[in-house]
């Protein structure tokens, strides 16, 4: 202290000046503190802002989608419909389109009669054709009314739809195979005419189905057509433009020795095989393309396969690795990298590798009476549905392994000579389910004295022991199918009945039914004694089966 106050009186200004100095530093530094709280809290207040939009904005967004932006409407399909034409006949035709954009598939179909229904109020007239004629008709998937409806041709002889391109139009279109001698390209989306043209086809023949698209040879921008017509021992190829009709070159001939049928092998280039019971007769599109025109030309699937022309009997295109005899069937299995083909005969079935001729495998199997048909007996393992003759208005239904020709399950039914062919749906665990015409009767309850009756039973891998009876028909059927009506669900399958072409007119019938309400009214039958699981139960779970587009 003493040596404080000595200095103070020693230096007395000193410490006045040290004071102001500590404050003004003091100052200083509360300034400072004073300008960073201030920036922190207005930081605060913007980061508090900025949050508080964000958040309005997000609960803006989800009231809009919520109660202001309207979902797209899906259309309410009705389980079961019907639609019946009075005083008509009904031709073997169904396709299954989407017509009106609804993304619900849609059914078309042929029927003749002197007028259309009382929706449209159209007659032969209208078209100028002689009454009664054949109309050409879309109805919706989802109710059965009428989307539109065509007189078409005085009698239809074959019909096909999907054809994109057809007339130029970018919708999808619909070809009619008419008699007299006509073609006639109708909208699918309208039902307009697109174009017509006649062809001379000659007396007494029969078109070879379906009809085939090839790419485009008048550089019209549009692809054309090859129809074959068949009229005794020959084969008449026609090559129509696809944009307005028009025959492209002349019609050419091929020699073959009884009745024909056809597929369409596509590989590296594409092959038209056609078969007769005795003989198999091959022809490339260039081959077919230069006897119709004469000239050379280079396209797309025009190229030959080598290994292929060795095969070939060039003078009469006979294939003899595939003429075994009283062939039923030829039909394309798809393989890893291209489709084999199943030759099918009185005896026997044999699957042939495509590329190289090779025989796969082979089953013993006799008097097939239906097209082979694929389905799904294991996950993704590709197989085919056979049914065979084993006695009078007796069948074998045969489900044969794709890759091995393993028989992986079969059923023994009754069943009638005009009893429509299997159908197959592909469900969500990779397999199918089955849907079999016919009638079961157990082991030793077996009776012969009446005409099979006529029995819809869906099977599916999951209980090997089970069928369901799904419905009794006691009408004549003139066509069945079934598809998904929607992406991946509305199981459904279509039933055309009533009389045929040749046939008195009377009443035809349309129906689409949804396959779950014939699940949940079905009986369970068990093809053996051992029962797993109650009745109720395997309903239930077919019930909830859920499908898969393909």
């Amino acid at each position: 202290m003493d040596n404080k106050d000595s200095e103070a009186e020693i230096h007395p200004l000193k410490t006045e000046d040290v004071k102001p100095q500590e404050n003004h530093e003091n100052s200083v530094e509360r300034r400072i503190v004073s300008k960073q709280s201030s920036r922190l809290s207005r930081l605060s207040r913007w980061r508090t802002a900025a949050f508080f939009v964000s958040l309005f904005l997000c609960l803006i967004i989800v009231f809009a989608f919520s109660f202001i932006i309207p979902c797209p409407e899906r259309p309410v399909s009705e389980r079961t419909w019907f639609r019946n034409y009075d005083n008509a006949v009904a031709y073997r035709f169904l396709a299954i389109e989407d017509v009106n954009g609804d993304k619900v598939q849609d059914v078309i179909f042929a029927f003749k009669a002197s007028n259309s229904s009382s929706s449209f109020n159209r007659s032969c007239l209208d078209e100028g054709l002689p009454s009664p004629c054949a109309f050409v008709a879309a109805l919706s998937g989802t109710n059965g009314t009428a989307l539109w409806e065509r007189p078409a041709a005085e009698e239809v002889e074959w019909m096909e739809c999907g054809i994109k391109q057809l007339g130029g139009a970018e919708a999808p279109a619909c070809l009619v195979v008419g008699k007299p001698e006509s073609l006639t390209a109708v909208d699918l989306k309208t039902g307009e005419v697109q174009w017509r043209q006649s062809s001379d086809f000659g007396a007494n023949y029969t078109v070879l189905t379906p009809v085939s698209v090839i790419p485009d040879v008048d550089s019209d921008g549009v692809q054309d057509l090859i129809i074959f017509i068949a009229t005794g021992d020959k084969i008449k190829t026609f090559i129509h433009s696809g944009k307005n009709g028009k025959q492209i070159g002349s019609t050419g001939s091929l020699n073959v020795d009884g009745k024909a049928r056809y597929i369409r092998l596509n590989l590296d280039s594409s092959y038209f095989l056609f078969y007769t019971e005795k003989s198999v007769y091959v022809y490339s599109l260039k081959d077919l393309y230069s006897a119709a025109t004469g000239m050379e030309i280079k396209l797309p699937g025009l190229e030959q396969d080598p290994q292929w022309e060795n095969n070939i009997d060039r003078t009469t295109h006979r294939l003899s690795l595939l003429s075994s005899g009283d062939i039923r069937y030829l039909a394309k299995v798809p393989g890893r990298s291209w489709d084999n083909i199943l030759v099918v005969n009185s005896e026997m079935a044999a699957l042939i590798n495509a590329q190289n001729l090779q025989t796969l495998w082979t089953l013993n199997v006799s008097r097939v009476v239906s097209e082979p048909l694929l389905g799904y007996y294991k996950p993704d393992v590709l197989g085919v549905v056979l049914e065979s003759e084993i006695g009078p208005n007796r069948k074998k239904v045969m489900i044969v392994e794709g890759g091995s020709g393993a028989v992986q399950w079969d059923l023994k039914l009754n069943s009638r000579a005009e009893s429509p062919g299997p159908a197959t749906l592909s469900t969500a665990d990779h397999r199918s389910a089955f849907l079999i015409w016919g009638e079961y009767q157990a082991a030793g309850n077996e009776t012969r004295s009446r005409a099979p009756l006529q029995k819809l039973y869906l099977f599916h891998p999951s209980y090997t022991n089970v069928l369901l009876e799904l419905r009794n028909s006691t009408d004549q059927i003139i066509a069945f199918d079934a598809t998904l009506f929607e992406r991946s669900r509305h199981a459904c399958y279509v039933l055309l009945r009533g009389p045929h072409p040749s046939e008195e007119p009377g009443l035809v019938s349309l129906m689409k039914r949804k396959l779950k309400e014939d699940v949940s009214e079905s009986r369970v039958i068990w093809l053996s004694q051992v029962a797993v699981d109650s009745e109720q139960y395997v309903r239930d779970r077919l019930y909830r089966m859920r499908f898969h587009s393909r």
